[in-house]
């Protein structure tokens, strides 16, 4: 008798073992998804910048730092994609491609012929298209992470999460450079 109920508590925590062990696996896929959906308008976004570069090249030549700025801020990009799970370069890498764009278009505010190309103005409706998908994806993966990241934390998963090899996991965020210019709505003035 007593080893029968030896057996049912060593079979209960082993099907609670395999249940949250199981639970982590199916969050942690749900936010390799989320960055897949992220990853997708990422690599559009990559793909739309050398004909946004070279529209505004024809407009503003002069504007070296700029270009160099964007160029080198999307090779970084380049060389830090591989794979479905966001590193922290990855991540600093797009902030940085997105501060870039940031920049591309305050020098294109000064060409008011830039501004009325239509090719320009296809572009720029096409990146900030991307630019919203990017904000819904970051919202889900975000959400996904905030899901894996309590069920790491929460009792008993806490005590053996990390055994099982899932941590802490970091948020998609904007920087604050691109967050300012994201949220700062642009001044109007018709005088």
């Amino acid at each position: 008798m007593d080893s029968w109920v030896i057996w049912a508590v060593i079979g209960v925590i082993v099907f609670g073992l395999i249940f949250i062990y199981n639970r982590l696996v199916a969050l942690k896929q749900r936010r390799n998804n989320a960055f897949s959906d992220i990853d997708v308008q990422l690599k559009q976004r990559y793909d739309l910048v050398p004909n946004l570069v070279e529209t505004v090249k024809g407009y503003a030549e002069h504007e070296d730092q700029v270009f160099t700025k964007v160029t080198n801020a999307r090779a970084a990009v380049g060389a830090a994609r591989g794979g479905v799970n966001p590193d922290a370069g990855r991540i600093d890498a797009e902030q940085l491609l997105g501060g870039a764009l940031v920049d591309l278009f305050a020098v294109a505010e000064a060409y008011p012929d830039l501004k009325a190309d239509a090719n320009f103005r296809q572009l720029q409706a096409e990146l900030s298209d991307i630019e919203n998908k990017i904000a819904a994806a970051r919202r889900f993966f975000n959400s996904a992470t905030a899901e894996l990241n309590a069920a790491v934390q929460q009792f008993p998963a806490v005590l053996f999460a990390e055994s099982f090899g899932f941590t802490q996991e970091s948020f998609f965020e904007l920087d604050p450079s691109t967050k300012d210019a994201v949220q700062t709505p642009p001044d109007v003035n018709f005088n």
